[in-house]
């Protein structure tokens, strides 16, 4: 009796201090995601008061809210439009692991961690925060830019391509042999096919079975199916996010519909219940030791995810200022970025791995919303304060420049 009590006061002052920071937030016209994680940190190992009886409960709820993040992203696009996407982007995704992976390998080896611990930070670099970008794009109401699905396809590509990469990884720490990781990797490919299939060609079928007038029902059969298929598709190997993305993409109509606006609420409550649990696994303690690699990484990172968005932007089509948001909603890291870490900690590779990745995401995962919002207008600003410059540099003595104005080529799709 006494543990429930004090988990009831615990999750309930998590949940009130939430509510308010999300209230602050909305006053100072901000993403109120940092605010989430510095009161993990507050609450967490090391924090001011360390959570009990509630831990794992919040531990539950976070993984919940990655899933209904992915899962209400997915309802905004239909399965031909996954499948169109991911033909036309898969370049992009190429790029997104070139120009952000190496840098995190490079890392790694120049720190002296050895070839595993490349391959380990060179994921984290790499992977961006589904979580987090669902949650930004949600906040400053860009679901329908032009520039969204471009983003959408390279998130979806690399959690795909994690289906790949934690089966390798984990062979990699394990030290089993080629045959046993491949034979993971094998599983992982396959369903993570399946589900696919399932949901390009079989949706419609789907969302009949889903579809009923009472709003209850509809609730819990679209919750229930995508928690199972979250919870399978994490049980074979295969990201629970890409499955969760998956059973969104199969429901259309008037289901989609309806399942939006009955799980907004619901996602919204556990996706910041996601963001608090992130902060409760930092220690604060171990941040300042590591926290100039780490920042130096981040900077690095940063500019490298700006330019893979700016350059798959450009490539769909996108003007100016939907290239900018894209490349800088991409900027970050999250969950697979700790999932990834996690797995290096148990294996013993790398002491100082753990402290940089935390650092490294927690830098991320604060700047990112940041980036989001700033760097269109920033990079727009810096464009007319240099294009002016140029007209100044070249106009005759006594004659001031003609004062021109870029045009408005916002590409958002609605008011």
């Amino acid at each position: 009796m006494h543990s429930s009590a004090v988990f009831l006061i615990e999750f309930g002052a998590i949940i009130l201090g939430l509510g308010l920071l999300g209230r602050l937030a909305a006053r100072l016209s901000f993403s109120p995601i940092p605010l989430y994680l510095l009161a993990g940190l507050a609450f967490g190992e090391g924090g001011l008061l360390p959570l009990g009886a509630s831990e794992e409960f919040v531990a539950i709820g976070a993984e919940i809210g990655v899933v209904l993040l992915l899962l209400m992203l997915g309802l905004e696009y239909t399965a031909s439009d996954l499948v169109s996407n991911l033909r036309t982007q898969y370049p992009a995704g190429l790029v997104d692991m070139a120009l952000n992976a190496l840098p995190g390998a490079a890392m790694a080896l120049l720190l002296g961690w050895g070839p595993i611990a490349a391959v380990v930070l060179a994921g984290i670099t790499w992977i961006s925060s589904s979580g987090v970008i669902a949650k930004v794009l949600g906040d400053l109401g860009r679901i329908g830019n032009r520039e969204t699905p471009v983003i959408l396809s390279i998130l979806v590509l690399e959690d795909l391509s994690m289906a790949v990469y934690l089966p390798v990884v984990t062979a990699l720490l394990a030290g089993t042999g080629l045959a046993a990781g491949s034979v993971t990797l094998a599983i992982a490919l396959g369903v993570a096919g399946l589900v696919l299939l399932l949901a390009v060609r079989f949706g419609r079928h789907i969302s009949r079975f889903v579809s009923t007038d009472d709003p209850e029902k509809l609730l819990l059969v679209v919750l229930g199916l995508t928690l199972l298929v979250a919870g399978v598709a994490q049980q074979l190997q295969v990201s629970a996010a890409v499955g969760a993305f998956l059973v969104g993409i199969a429901l259309s109509g008037e289901v989609a519909e309806g399942a939006h606006n009955l799980l907004a609420p619901l996602r919204d409550v556990f996706a910041a219940v996601f963001f608090v649990f992130f902060g409760l696994h930092t220690d604060p303690a171990s941040i300042p030791p590591v926290l100039l690699p780490a920042l130096a990484l981040a900077v690095v990172t940063a500019l490298t995810k700006i330019a893979t968005g700016y350059w798959a932007a450009r490539r769909a089509g996108i003007s100016a200022k939907g290239r900018w948001r894209a490349g800088g909603t991409l900027v970050a890291r999250g969950e697979f970025s700790i999932v990834i870490a996690g797995l290096a900690v148990t294996a013993g590779v790398g002491a100082d791995l753990g402290p940089l990745a935390t650092a490294y995401v927690l830098i991320l995962v604060v700047m990112g919303p940041l980036t989001a919002r700033w760097t269109e207008p920033l990079a727009l600003g810096l464009a007319r304060l240099l294009d002016r410059r140029r007209q100044a540099s070249a106009a005759p003595a006594g004659h001031a420049p003609a004062e021109e104005s870029l045009p408005d080529r916002d590409t958002v799709g609605r008011p």
